[in-house]
């Protein structure tokens, strides 16, 4: 009842506009910059839940997230994609941040067949912390294998964003998502918490950055000791400046817990190995069992041709009592 309240909301102040993303680069002023977002949704098909969201994003200084209704939210037929603002400490009573984005479901046969709908600019605050679309694609449309919306079972969903006007709440700094977007951040050591020329703010945003890279792009396979050390150290420098990640605590958390379930799937890949070891050993002996059976049988063949017969060892020696 909640999630359809929220809907007829959001259907009563989202205006439909189908362009494609470079459209806005010729919308942006001087003093505008977009920046951008993409949320490869894999396994698609096999979503049970109404309702899913994307990893916590930073954009234009921003956190920021993705909420998908896979089956459809009010418009049942059609798929149903917000953008949705997280709070933070940052913000003070009164908040309001103007806001130009566009969302868009991507085409992976024909990048000139993507779907992408934007807004012009609206105002989210605390009472409008979702702005997007009830009915962005037909799901018909969308399931269609010949469409290519959905391709290896996989949906990639995008947005960019300018935030144009922002009041009563400070931005993380642009380092975060610069370090956060690079492709090649190999170093996720910890970041010494000793003082350097950088300011505090430089510092934790460069933490923030590495931290959200890390839960970007590991998996759970890599959650081994030294990962955990790493993601742990970069944790401590942000908690150190008390910045406010609260919105970030529980993929953090999530992220730690990996390593004792790593642990226990490498006990069980040994124990697997073990039994294989095992089942194998048991052939070879089975093998010459069946070896050792078939050489007994063709030596009793040879001592019968010879004109032994067999004798039962269990039986009692006879023999005929002494005379006197």
């Amino acid at each position: 009842m909640l999630l359809k309240t929220k809907s007829l909301l959001f259907l009563s102040l989202y205006i439909f506009a189908e362009q494609d993303f470079r459209d806005m680069e010729h919308e942006q002023s001087a003093d505008e910059m977009f920046e951008k977002f993409t949320w490869k949704i894999e396994n698609f098909s096999r979503l049970n839940t109404d309702e899913v969201y994307s990893e916590p994003f930073v954009l234009c200084g921003y956190p920021w997230r993705i909420s998908l209704f896979p089956k459809g939210n009010l418009v049942g037929n059609s798929l149903s994609i917000f953008l949705e603002v997280i709070e933070t400490a940052n913000m003070s009573e009164g908040w309001n941040r103007y806001v130009n984005f566009k969302l868009a479901v991507f085409n992976q046969l024909n990048t000139d067949m993507t779907i992408c709908r934007g807004s012009v600019i609206r105002k989210f605050n605390a009472s409008h912390k979702f702005r997007g679309y009830s009915s962005f694609i037909p799901l018909d449309e969308l399931h269609d294998p010949v469409k290519g919306f959905i391709v290896n079972d996989t949906c990639i969903v995008g947005v960019k964003i300018c935030v144009c006007k922002s009041s009563q709440e400070k931005r993380i700094s642009q380092t975060a998502s610069l370090i956060f977007e690079c492709k090649n951040v190999e170093n996720l050591s910890p970041v010494s918490i000793e003082p350097t020329e950088q300011d505090d703010e430089e510092l934790v945003s460069d933490a923030l950055g590495k931290v959200l890279y890390f839960l970007k792009t590991k998996k759970v396979k890599d959650m081994n000791e030294e990962a955990c050390k790493k993601l742990h150290g970069l944790w401590d420098v942000i908690e150190k400046f008390k910045f406010d990640v609260t919105w970030l605590e529980h993929s953090f958390q999530s992220a730690m817990g990996m390593k004792s379930l790593v642990e226990k799937a490498t006990q069980v890949e040994k124990l697997k190995d073990s039994m294989l070891a095992l089942e194998l050993e048991t052939e070879r002996i089975k093998t010459k069992l069946a070896a050792a059976e078939i050489n007994l049988d063709v030596e009793k063949d040879l001592l019968k041709a010879k004109g032994f017969n067999d004798i039962d060892l269990d039986s009692k020696l006879q023999c005929e009592s002494w005379r006197a």
